[in-house]
This record gives C-alpha cells, sequence and structure tokens, in this order.
C-alpha cells in the first residue's frame, strides 16, 4: 500500500519533494479544503503549518494515520496526548530557528527602542525638515536589566544579543530552579540569575518572551503582571500569542505606562485585534521569527526527516 502524505502547503527547498518520492503519493492540499478533508481518510501523514491545528475529530477520521509533522517548533495547535494514545508521532523542528528567532526579537526591540518605523514614515511622508534635537528620541537600552521568560536555546541566544548591547540578562523558567544560566553557546563566563517572576518583573526594563504556550504560561502575563514592569518598560513577544494579555498591554501603552510593545505572534493569529493597528508605541511583524531561506530549508528538511523515519517500516 503506498504511505500517503497530505500537506497544506509546500515548504521552502526540496525536502517535501523527496520525501513524497520516497513514500509516494505526497498531495497538496490547503486546510480544510473539500480535498483535504477528502484525503484525510487515505492520509498516513500530515504536514500542517502552526495557525492550522488538528483535533481528536481529525485524528478519527484518519485511521491510517501514523504521523504528524508541524512545520514549527510549537506543537500547542496539535492533539499531542491524544496523539500519543494511538501511537501517532508528532514531529516538529526545534532548534534549527533558535537564531533566526532570536535575530528577529532583537529586531523589534532595536525598532522600538530607536523608533525605526516612526522615522522611515517621516522620511518617505516629505515632512522631515533635517535634524533636531528632540526628534524622535527612545530609551537607551545600556546598562538595563534585560528579563527573558524561557532559558532554553532562543533565550540563551538572544541573552547574547542583548548582552552585546550593554543590557544585564536576568532568566524565568517554568521550573522554577534557580541557579544560573549559562548563556554564552559555550564560551565560558556568560550566566545570568534565573529569578521567580515576581522578582524578574519589577527590574526589567525590557521583557522578551522565549517560553512556549503552556497550560502554565497561558496568561502569565495578565495585568496585575505587567503592571509591575518598571515604567516605560519595553516588551516583545517572539514566542506565542496567549502568554502576553494583549488587552491589558494596550491599556497600558494608552496611559504612557508602558514604553513599548513589539510582536511577532498574536493571540488568535492570523487574526491581530484591530486596536493594536492605533495603539502607540507599537511595532508588529507578521510572525517572521523563523523567516530566513536557510531556516526555512532547514525546518522542512528536519520535519520531512521525522516524518520519513516515522513512516519506515520497523526493522
Amino acid at each position: 500500500m503506498s504511505t500517503r502524505i497530505l500537506s497544506t502547503s509546500p515548504l521552502v527547498g526540496p525536502a517535501l519533494a523527496d520525501l513524497g518520492a520516497r513514500f509516494p503519493a505526497l498531495r497538496l492540499a490547503p486546510y480544510r479544503s473539500p480535498e483535504w478533508n477528502a484525503a484525510l481518510p487515505e492520509a498516513e501523514a500530515l504536514v500542517v503549518m502552526l495557525s492550522e491545528p488538528i483535533t481528536e475529530a481529525d485524528l478519527a477520521a484518519a485511521p491510517r494515520l501514523k504521523a504528524i509533522g508541524t512545520y514549527s517548533v510549537g506543537v500547542n495547535h496539535l492533539p499531542v496526548k491524544a496523539c500519543q494514545a494511538r501511537g501517532i508521532a508528532v514531529v516538529n523542528t526545534p532548534g534549527v530557528l533558535t537564531d533566526a528567532t532570536a535575530d528577529i526579537a532583537l529586531a523589534l526591540l532595536l525598532a522600538l527602542t530607536r523608533r525605526v518605523a516612526e522615522g522611515e514614515a517621516l522620511v518617505r511622508s516629505g515632512a522631515w525638515r533635517g535634524w533636531a534635537p528632540d526628534q524622535l528620541m527612545g530609551p537607551g537600552l545600556a546598562g538595563k536589566a534585560c528579563g527573558i521568560l524561557g532559558s532554553g536555546p532562543i533565550g540563551q541566544a538572544f541573552a547574547r544579543r542583548a548582552w552585546a548591547l550593554g543590557m544585564t540578562p536576568l532568566f524565568w523558567d517554568r521550573e522554577g530552579s534557580g541557579g544560573t544560566v549559562d548563556f554564552g553557546g559555550g564560551q565560558a563566563g556568560f550566566s545570568a540569575p534565573r529569578l521567580p517572576l515576581a522578582e524578574l518583573l519589577p527590574r526589567s526594563a525590557v521583557l522578551s518572551l522565549h517560553c512556549p504556550l503552556t497550560e502554565q504560561t497561558k496568561g502569565l502575563l495578565d495585568r496585575g503582571a505587567l503592571e509591575t514592569l518598571p515604567a516605560g518598560a519595553v516588551i516583545i513577544n517572539t514566542a506565542r500569542g496567549g502568554i502576553l494579555d494583549e488587552t491589558a498591554a494596550m491599556d497600558l501603552l494608552d496611559a504612557g505606562r508602558l514604553g513599548g510593545v513589539g510582536l511577532d505572534v498574536y493571540d488568535g493569529e492570523p487574526k491581530v485585534q484591530p486596536r493594536w493597528f492605533t495603539t502607540p508605541r507599537t511595532v508588529l511583524l507578521p510572525h517572521l521569527g523563523s523567516a530566513t531561506v536557510e531556516t526555512r530549508q532547514a525546518m522542512a528538511r528536519l520535519l520531512c526527516d521525522g516524518l520519513a523515519a516515522a513512516l519506515a517500516p520497523a526493522r
């Protein structure tokens, strides 16, 4: 019997085509389209995007399913426990997007604090009349503390970038294990304390999110937590929507309590709360964290290699 791979989209690079050649037949069909629904009962492997949740009802409709691959690190859109109960492999793409995601967090931080979008808009408007002493000033970063939620590879990579700007990294993670985090990527002398959230937030002039969305982290940064940040604090979220209470963040921006918010992810994306479009001191990106050619190709290869391992007959 031919292995059937059902993908909602092409991937960057040749990896998906190579997988389809090895395990025919490969079908591309948009998520939830009539073609996708019709092919689901035959599918032995699914390839989906982060914004395409799979439900237990989908599993029931796919009796031949052996593996689900998601073109992302996060798996919160997949029924992981139900997959485990049926012996369906869940394949994701950790590791290969560490630097790209840390880079986009840094880009958001600099765009906010140096008011890059506003400056470009001023020049493009034709209204710029030259240098002025108080024109588009923003806060400096050197000498300030940078709170990092999540001490995994991406959080550590962002810490190296914050350190290069002269900031002092501070970590929080879900385990609450205390101690220090060595964030030097193998270089000695790069360590930072791991603090409880109640201690980290009041010290964080910058707060950057790099933890997964779980039951523990959903709504972690609610209004009460955000109000403990220093006045003028900047928040960067390249992790997952749902960790940050977006309504509370917008309220605090409107009140002048926060210095800025930079988002690459949103609660309920691809839908974005329209209020973000008029809230001051924001930079909004369309989930670009892993969007380099090299990273997306590496993600595709990792995903397809994992699916091939799951589909290959046991020896």
